[in-house]
């Protein structure tokens, strides 16, 4: 099974991505993790090692889809 991840902060572009993208993925060929880095802030360098650069984004089996944009890694750092 892929595995993809779904980085967020919340804001609306996040949260309007997540209900069109992450939510949408077949979950019999995804292990689905959503990740709302504006709560979780622990897994910000886990993002960012992952290669994300602004929110939202899907990581999907290594390879970094970004999503509109919402955020940079950067504000939440802040």
């Amino acid at each position: 099974m892929s595995k993809a991840v779904f980085y967020h902060a919340g804001c609306p572009v996040c949260v309007e991505a997540e209900q069109r993208v992450a939510q949408s993925l077949d979950r019999s060929k995804f292990e689905v993790e959503i990740v709302h880095l504006g709560e979780n802030g622990t897994r910000l360098g886990e993002a960012e090692a992952a290669g994300v650069k602004s929110v939202p984004a899907l990581v999907l089996d290594g390879a970094v889809f970004h999503i509109n944009h919402g955020a940079d890694l950067s504000a939440l750092k802040a």
